[in-house]
């Protein structure tokens, strides 16, 4: 069974079909990246799956549960988690701040006014070790829209994990970054998604090709084609649509 899975995924705007028919698997621990070119429908796809844009039809299958038509925060609990293209956290919360927001609901707590989440020795051993995870130790107490772009996507991708959630997605996350910050991220991402399964969209062909075990070309609303990064980097069909040059 695969951990993450889309049945003829379909969604129109009115008139307009943006994500035409799309079947995927992805197994469990596979990392698995998404290209094509701009406007081909990837964010539409990471809205559909994690349940922002409900599918015009089609499913959206979560461990063998279909999770299609469900609000985020049901798709969250059930073991999925998203990062955004623009990065999505609390400015003016501390780094530590920000990953214990994201692990208590995973511990079991829920919203109370009665209790100090100062007080919560699990939350604090959890958010301690994506803290030492996503190396920002040295920026614990510091407010998250002080640290440094590169550092904010780290904080967001420890954010995205930090529930422990089995299948993550990552839009773009190292869009805007230099060489040497996009080499930390991608070592970064390895670390933090060993045993788990992820689903990546980047456009950073040397991120695609040196992080994934698949990929998917995604051009005008289709999959026209899924393979290792050996086979996409050979197939005619790719080298038209979208790579171009790159591929050789």
């Amino acid at each position: 069974m695969s951990d993450l899975e889309l049945r003829a995924l379909r969604k129109s705007f009115g008139s307009a079909d943006i994500i035409r028919g799309v079947d995927l698997a992805v197994p469990a621990g596979e990392r698995h990246a998404v290209i094509g070119p701009n406007g081909a429908g990837k964010s539409t796809l990471f809205n559909l799956i994690s349940g922002a844009f409900p599918p015009t039809s089609g499913e959206v299958m979560l461990g063998g549960e279909r999770i299609s038509g469900r609000p985020p925060y049901e798709i969250n609990r059930r073991g999925l988690s998203r990062s955004f293209q623009v990065t999505n956290i609390f400015h003016n919360m501390s780094v530590y701040e920000n990953l214990r927001c994201a692990v208590l609901w995973s511990l079991g707590y829920r919203y109370t006014l009665w209790r100090s989440a100062a007080a919560l020795k699990d939350a604090a051993e959890r958010s301690r070790e994506v803290l030492h995870l996503i190396g920002l130790d040295h920026a614990r107490e510091t407010p998250a829209g002080l640290l440094s772009y590169a550092d904010q996507r780290a904080l967001e991708i420890g954010v995205t994990i930090a529930g422990g959630a089995r299948v993550i997605l990552l839009d773009e996350p190292t869009a805007g970054m230099s060489r040497a910050e996009t080499d930390r991220a991608v070592d970064l991402i390895r670390r933090v998604t060993e045993g788990r399964t992820l689903l990546i969209v980047e456009h950073d062909m040397g991120v695609v090709f040196g992080l994934a075990d698949r990929i998917s070309v995604l051009v005008y609303g289709e999959v026209i084609a899924t393979g290792t990064p050996a086979e996409i980097r050979g197939d005619p069909r790719v080298r038209e649509a979208y790579l171009g040059e790159e591929a050789a």
